[in-house]
């Protein structure tokens, strides 16, 4: 297979499984290693910042109003000395505040968590663990709060939930909305302060790995880069726009069981067979 069917694959699988709550990670790390792409540039800082800058196109293109909107309340917060005077002003801070633990723990741990828990086992365990965790909190969850009556705690524990998904096979969006249930919020909203809360945090990430930039890209290597991030943009804006509406009528059960079955195909290439 060549490089650029390659990047086009993994660019599909980046965008959609970074928005759908069955763990980006694992599906990157595991695919290329059942199929033997081995390719350098794909297993490179370069090709994971390409497929970061693409997702967050997807996420910002579709919540563009709602960035405009969140940049322009955290500096009229700012001029006012008042982050409570409207609603964008107040959004805008718990955007912060839910950015803060991830943020923080992300420049702390993530070189030792990526070089110590990217193994098939620890994916196919979070896999399942989470999986339980979204099974338990659509079962128990009341879905009745508003993200307009979200609190500075409830950001911050989203946000803290946010962090945990530093473990690969977690998923950031599996783990924030279920937060977001368990503190009693329907599953769109939940899923929607999920989506504005992974803005500053994916374009950090992006940000503190651009320096692989600094010394040139080989012309070679530009092609499939593009497409990695062509892919994962457009992919993921649709698994946001369709994720949205399929969370207003149904459960996360469905992703639940992709889990479970995806943490068997795990198990059994790498432990069984």
């Amino acid at each position: 297979m060549g490089t650029s069917l390659e990047s086009t694959v993994l660019g599909v699988i980046q965008g959609l499984t970074e928005f759908l709550p069955i763990s980006s990670t694992a599906h990157l790390v595991i695919i290329p290693r059942i199929f033997g792409w081995h390719t350098v540039l794909l297993n490179s800082l370069t090709f994971d910042v390409a497929l970061h800058l693409g997702t967050l196109i997807a996420v910002i293109s579709y919540f563009f109003r709602d960035t405009v909107e969140l940049i322009a309340g955290f500096f009229q917060g700012i001029h006012k000395r008042n982050f409570s005077s409207d609603r964008k002003s107040r959004l805008s801070l718990l955007v912060l505040i839910g950015t803060l633990p991830a943020g923080f723990l992300g420049i702390l741990l993530e070189k030792w968590v990526e070089t110590k828990f990217r193994t098939p086992g620890v994916l196919a365990g979070s896999l399942i663990v989470v999986g339980v965790v979204m099974w338990y909190a659509e079962r128990t969850a009341s879905r009745i709060k508003k993200n307009d009556s979200l609190s500075t705690w409830d950001a911050f524990m989203i946000g803290f939930a946010q962090a945990l998904a530093l473990v690969p096979g977690t998923s950031r969006s599996g783990i924030t909305i279920s937060t977001g249930l368990f503190l009693g919020y329907d599953r769109e909203e939940a899923a929607r302060f999920s989506f504005l809360l992974s803005i500053p945090v994916i374009a950090g990430a992006a940000i503190l790995k651009l320096r692989v930039f600094v010394h040139g890209i080989p012309a070679n290597d530009i092609a499939p880069l593009l497409i990695g991030t062509f892919f994962s943009a457009l992919f993921g804006f649709l698994a946001i726009k369709y994720f949205m509406r399929y969370l207003q009528r149904h459960t996360m059960n469905l992703f639940v069981w992709y889990r479970f079955i995806f943490a068997g195909v795990i198990i059994i290439f790498f432990y069984i067979r």
